[in-house]
Protein backbone atom coordinates (compact mmCIF):
# COMPACT_ATOMS: atom_id res chain seq x y z
CA UNK A 1 0.00 0.00 0.00
CA UNK A 2 2.76 2.01 -0.55
CA UNK A 3 0.99 3.36 -2.96
CA UNK A 4 -0.23 7.20 -3.31
CA UNK A 5 -4.20 7.70 -2.88
CA UNK A 6 -5.95 8.87 -6.10
CA UNK A 7 -9.06 10.73 -5.10
CA UNK A 8 -10.80 10.42 -8.56
CA UNK A 9 -10.47 7.07 -10.73
CA UNK A 10 -11.52 6.88 -14.51
CA UNK A 11 -13.39 3.40 -14.75
CA UNK A 12 -15.24 2.03 -17.62
CA UNK A 13 -16.60 5.30 -18.82
CA UNK A 14 -17.28 7.17 -15.67
CA UNK A 15 -15.61 8.77 -12.83
CA UNK A 16 -15.33 7.17 -9.30
CA UNK A 17 -14.53 8.79 -6.06
CA UNK A 18 -11.83 7.05 -4.54
CA UNK A 19 -12.85 7.14 -1.03
CA UNK A 20 -15.11 4.74 -1.33
CA UNK A 21 -14.77 1.06 -0.83
CA UNK A 22 -14.34 -1.03 -4.23
CA UNK A 23 -17.58 -3.17 -3.72
CA UNK A 24 -19.84 0.45 -3.72
CA UNK A 25 -17.74 2.39 -6.05
CA UNK A 26 -18.19 -0.29 -8.61
CA UNK A 27 -21.65 0.34 -8.65
CA UNK A 28 -21.20 4.39 -10.19
CA UNK A 29 -20.90 2.28 -13.05
CA UNK A 30 -23.97 2.50 -14.97
CA UNK A 31 -25.06 -1.42 -15.31
CA UNK A 32 -23.17 -2.95 -12.38
CA UNK A 33 -25.13 -2.89 -9.52
CA UNK A 34 -23.99 -4.38 -5.80
CA UNK A 35 -24.56 -7.72 -6.21
CA UNK A 36 -22.37 -8.35 -9.04
CA UNK A 37 -19.70 -5.73 -7.78
CA UNK A 38 -19.60 -8.09 -4.81
CA UNK A 39 -18.72 -11.01 -7.28
CA UNK A 40 -16.65 -9.55 -9.04
CA UNK A 41 -14.35 -7.68 -5.82
CA UNK A 42 -14.39 -11.82 -4.92
CA UNK A 43 -13.04 -12.81 -8.59
CA UNK A 44 -10.67 -10.26 -8.50
CA UNK A 45 -9.43 -11.45 -5.07
CA UNK A 46 -9.86 -7.79 -3.47
CA UNK A 47 -10.77 -6.60 -0.29
CA UNK A 48 -14.33 -5.24 -0.17
CA UNK A 49 -13.47 -3.03 2.48
CA UNK A 50 -10.27 -1.36 0.42
CA UNK A 51 -10.75 2.37 -0.95
CA UNK A 52 -11.33 2.53 -4.38
CA UNK A 53 -7.81 5.29 -4.50
CA UNK A 54 -5.68 3.10 -2.62
CA UNK A 55 -5.15 0.15 -5.45
CA UNK A 56 -2.91 -0.24 -7.73
CA UNK A 57 -2.48 0.59 -11.58
CA UNK A 58 -3.21 -3.55 -12.13
CA UNK A 59 -6.12 -4.12 -9.75
CA UNK A 60 -7.78 -1.84 -11.30
CA UNK A 61 -7.33 -3.49 -15.13
CA UNK A 62 -7.82 -6.41 -13.25
CA UNK A 63 -11.58 -5.30 -12.48
CA UNK A 64 -11.87 -3.28 -15.55
CA UNK A 65 -11.40 -6.71 -17.42
CA UNK A 66 -13.60 -8.71 -15.23
CA UNK A 67 -16.18 -6.25 -15.61
CA UNK A 68 -16.00 -6.63 -19.89
CA UNK A 69 -15.86 -10.40 -19.60
CA UNK A 70 -17.34 -11.83 -16.64
CA UNK A 71 -18.23 -15.37 -18.56
CA UNK A 72 -15.01 -15.29 -18.77
CA UNK A 73 -14.06 -14.95 -15.53
CA UNK A 74 -16.84 -17.62 -14.41
CA UNK A 75 -19.55 -15.10 -12.82
CA UNK A 76 -22.93 -16.78 -13.00
CA UNK A 77 -25.47 -15.94 -16.17
CA UNK A 78 -27.87 -14.83 -13.91
CA UNK A 79 -25.83 -11.54 -12.88
CA UNK A 80 -25.47 -10.27 -16.70
CA UNK A 81 -28.02 -7.96 -17.75
CA UNK A 82 -28.52 -8.75 -21.38
CA UNK A 83 -29.07 -12.71 -21.32
CA UNK A 84 -29.70 -14.58 -24.40
CA UNK A 85 -29.54 -11.60 -26.80
CA UNK A 86 -31.76 -11.73 -29.94
CA UNK A 87 -29.33 -11.13 -32.37
CA UNK A 88 -26.12 -13.24 -31.43
CA UNK A 89 -27.90 -15.80 -28.85
CA UNK A 90 -25.14 -14.76 -26.27
CA UNK A 91 -25.19 -13.71 -22.56
CA UNK A 92 -23.83 -10.22 -22.58
CA UNK A 93 -22.97 -7.77 -19.70
CA UNK A 94 -23.64 -3.97 -21.34
CA UNK A 95 -22.14 -1.00 -19.59
CA UNK A 96 -22.73 2.70 -19.70
CA UNK A 97 -23.96 4.16 -22.78
CA UNK A 98 -23.88 0.89 -24.56
CA UNK A 99 -27.02 -0.19 -22.12
CA UNK A 100 -29.00 2.81 -22.72
CA UNK A 101 -28.42 2.32 -26.55
CA UNK A 102 -29.74 -0.89 -26.74
CA UNK A 103 -32.41 -0.63 -24.05
CA UNK A 104 -33.82 1.82 -26.38
CA UNK A 105 -33.77 -0.02 -29.31
CA UNK A 106 -35.34 -2.58 -27.44
CA UNK A 107 -38.10 0.00 -26.80
CA UNK A 108 -38.31 1.39 -30.36
CA UNK A 109 -38.38 -2.30 -32.13
CA UNK A 110 -41.72 -2.91 -29.73
CA UNK A 111 -42.87 -0.36 -31.21
CA UNK A 112 -42.47 -1.37 -34.59
CA UNK A 113 -43.85 -4.53 -33.98
CA UNK A 114 -46.62 -3.29 -32.66
CA UNK A 115 -46.88 -5.25 -29.29
CA UNK A 116 -48.48 -4.56 -26.66
CA UNK A 117 -45.85 -3.34 -24.55
CA UNK A 118 -44.74 -0.91 -27.53
CA UNK A 119 -48.16 0.39 -27.18
CA UNK A 120 -47.78 0.81 -23.20
CA UNK A 121 -44.47 2.67 -24.33
CA UNK A 122 -45.76 4.58 -26.58
CA UNK A 123 -48.27 6.35 -24.87
CA UNK A 124 -46.76 6.68 -21.89
CA UNK A 125 -48.27 4.53 -19.80
CA UNK A 126 -47.22 1.85 -17.40
CA UNK A 127 -45.98 -1.32 -19.02
CA UNK A 128 -45.70 -4.64 -16.49
CA UNK A 129 -49.22 -4.35 -15.22
CA UNK A 130 -49.31 -1.74 -12.20
CA UNK A 131 -52.80 -0.15 -11.55
CA UNK A 132 -53.31 2.98 -13.02
CA UNK A 133 -56.43 4.06 -11.85
CA UNK A 134 -54.85 5.61 -8.91
CA UNK A 135 -51.59 6.01 -9.50
CA UNK A 136 -48.89 7.39 -12.44
CA UNK A 137 -50.96 10.53 -13.00
CA UNK A 138 -47.58 12.19 -13.20
CA UNK A 139 -47.62 14.78 -16.05
CA UNK A 140 -51.66 14.80 -16.50
CA UNK A 141 -54.16 16.40 -15.35
CA UNK A 142 -55.38 15.95 -11.48
CA UNK A 143 -59.06 16.82 -10.41
CA UNK A 144 -61.65 18.18 -12.40
CA UNK A 145 -61.83 21.46 -13.52
CA UNK A 146 -64.31 24.00 -13.15
CA UNK A 147 -66.12 25.38 -15.85
CA UNK A 148 -65.76 29.27 -15.68
CA UNK A 149 -69.05 31.40 -15.02
CA UNK A 150 -69.97 33.26 -17.67
CA UNK A 151 -70.66 36.87 -16.35
CA UNK A 152 -73.68 38.26 -17.52
CA UNK A 153 -75.61 35.25 -17.33
CA UNK A 154 -76.92 34.31 -13.96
Amino acid sequence: MSREFQHIIRFVGSDIQGTQPVTYALTNVKGVGIKLATAIVEKAGISPEARMGFLSNSDVEKIEDIIKNPVKYGIPAWLLNRRKDVETGKDLHLLGSDLVIQTKNDVDQMKQIRSWRGFRHSYGLKVRGQRTKSTGRKGKAIGVKKKQVQRGKQ
